[in-house]
C-alpha cells in the first residue's frame, strides 16, 4: 500500500521496448517497490487509454542478476516471455557491461549472452513435452493432439499449440487463434501458432498469444514451434523462423532451447499520477 501511495504521488517510470515488434512496457522495481495489480497492468496495456503492450515485465532484485515477472495485456500473468527476456537482458548487459547474465523467472533460471552484432541470445530451458507439464486437461499424445489439424502441444513455461499448415498467410488468424486459445484440452488457455515449413532449417510462423491476441512476434512461441517441428521430423533442431515482425533463430540444444534475435529500446517515460489515479 505504501509503494502504491508513493507511485500515485510521483508517477511510475517505465521503458518501452520491443523484440521484432513484440512490444513491452518494462518497469524497473529494483530501486523502488512496485505493486502491479491486474487492473494496473490492463490499464497500462490499453493502446488508446494507456501505453499499450503485448506484455508488461517487471525487473526485481533476486539472487541472480535479476528476477523477472510478466503480465499479459488482459492483466493475467505469464511464467515466460522470451522476447521480453531478451530485451531486458540487453538492457542489463548495457547497464552492467556484462556479456553473460543469469535471470530467474517463474519458468526457472534462464541464461542470456551477447551474441554479437546487436543480437542477444537467451536459453529458455528444456521444453515441457509431457501432457501434465504443459499442462493439458488429460493424457494424450502431445505430438499430435486429438484436435482438427493434429497440432502439437509444447510447454515453454507457458502452453503452446502449433498447427503445421501449407500456407500460414491463408489462415484467418483472428478467428483461428481465438477459437483454440480456449480449447478445453488447455485448462490454462494456450498460445496458438500457425507454422509453414519452408525448408529443413526454415519456418514461416504467425502467432496468437493468450490474453493478448495477434502479435508480430513471440519468443516462447518460436521456441515451441521449433521444438514441435523437430519432434515431427519436419526440420532439424536449428531453424530460422520468419515472423510478421522479423526473423529469430532457434537452436534446440542439450541444455535447452536457445533463441537469438534483435531488440530495441524505443523510449523511456513516466506514467503520471493523473493516469494512475484514473485506473482506480
Amino acid at each position: 500500500m505504501r509503494a502504491m501511495q508513493r507511485i500515485l504521488t510521483s508517477g511510475l517510470p517505465f521503458m518501452k521496448m520491443h523484440g521484432l515488434g513484440n512490444d513491452f512496457v518494462i518497469v524497473d522495481a529494483r530501486a523502488q517497490s512496485v505493486e502491479i495489480t491486474p487492473d494496473l497492468a490492463k490499464g497500462i496495456g490499453h493502446r488508446q487509454f494507456g501505453v499499450g503492450f503485448d506484455q508488461l515485465a517487471v525487473i526485481e532484485n533476486g539472487e541472480s542478476d535479476a528476477h523477472l515477472v510478466f503480465y499479459n495485456a488482459d492483466g493475467s500473468t505469464s511464467a515466460a516471455c522470451g522476447n521480453a527476456t531478451r530485451c531486458i537482458a540487453r538492457f542489463l548487459m548495457e547497464e552492467t557491461g556484462k556479456s553473460e547474465l543469469t535471470l530467474t523467472t517463474e519458468r526457472g533460471t534462464l541464461y542470456a549472452r551477447d551474441a554479437g552484432e546487436g543480437l542477444t541470445s537467451v536459453n529458455m530451458g528444456p521444453p515441457q513435452l509431457d501432457w501434465h507439464e504443459i499442462p493439458l486437461a488429460e493424457e494424450v499424445d502431445t505430438l499430435e493432439l486429438p484436435i482438427e489439424g493434429g497440432p502439437t502441444a509444447t510447454g515453454m513455461g507457458n502452453p503452446h499449440c502449433t498447427f503445421f499448415v501449407e500456407d500460414a498467410e491463408a489462415i484467418p488468424l483472428t478467428e483461428f487463434g481465438a477459437r483454440y486459445e480456449y480449447h478445453p484440452l488447455y485448462p490454462e488457455r494456450t498460445n496458438v501458432q500457425v507454422a509453414q515449413v519452408i525448408g529443413p532449417d526454415h519456418i514461416r510462423m504467425r502467432v496468437w498469444e493468450r490474453g493478448v491476441g495477434i502479435t508480430l512476434a513471440s519468443g516462447s512461441s518460436s521456441c515451441a514451434t521449433a521444438v514441435a517441428a523437430a519432434r515431427r521430423g519436419l526440420t532439424g533442431r536449428k531453424v530460422q523462423i520468419d515472423l510478421d515482425g522479423g526473423t529469430i533463430w532457434i537452436d534446440w540444444r542439450e541444455d535447452g532451447v536457445w533463441m537469438t534475435g534483435p531488440t530495441c529500446h524505443v523510449f523511456s517515460g513516466t506514467l503520471t499520477p493523473e493516469f494512475l489515479r484514473s485506473l482506480g
